[in-house]
């Protein structure tokens, strides 16, 4: 084999391999990733959780089951909550400021414990 086909076959390996590393590095979060922000929780059971002060700005939470979770003093700004389950789920001092309310309405400036 002539070295510029073993270069050539090395180049395209390595393009391949770089490519399926970008490839699976922007899959889908897991329901058991821990709380940051932008995390992708949609359709995730997060009942009785306790998120107390998490940050979860731009959080994907549609479909998610917040049941009784503690979501006291969390940053919620931005998060999707588009048909949460957010059912006796405690907001105390929750930052809700531009949040998807599970109803479809963006939560105003100031909205804090409860979308305004």
């Amino acid at each position: 084999m002539t070295p510029t086909a073993i270069f050539g076959r090395t180049a395209f390996l390595a393009a391949a391999l770089a490519l399926s590393l970008t490839a699976t590095s922007e899959a889908k979060a897991a329901c058991s990733d821990p709380a940051a922000p932008e995390v992708d929780w949609s359709g995730c059971d997060k009942s009785n959780a306790n998120l107390w002060n998490a940050n979860l700005s731009g959080a994907n939470l549609s479909y998610a089951n917040l049941t009784y979770a503690d979501l006291s003093r969390a940053t919620l700004s931005r998060a999707i909550l588009d048909s949460a389950n957010l059912s006796r789920a405690i907001l105390t001092d929750a930052d809700l400021y531009g949040a998807m309310w599970p109803d479809g309405r963006v939560c105003a400036e100031g909205s804090m414990g409860a979308c305004n």
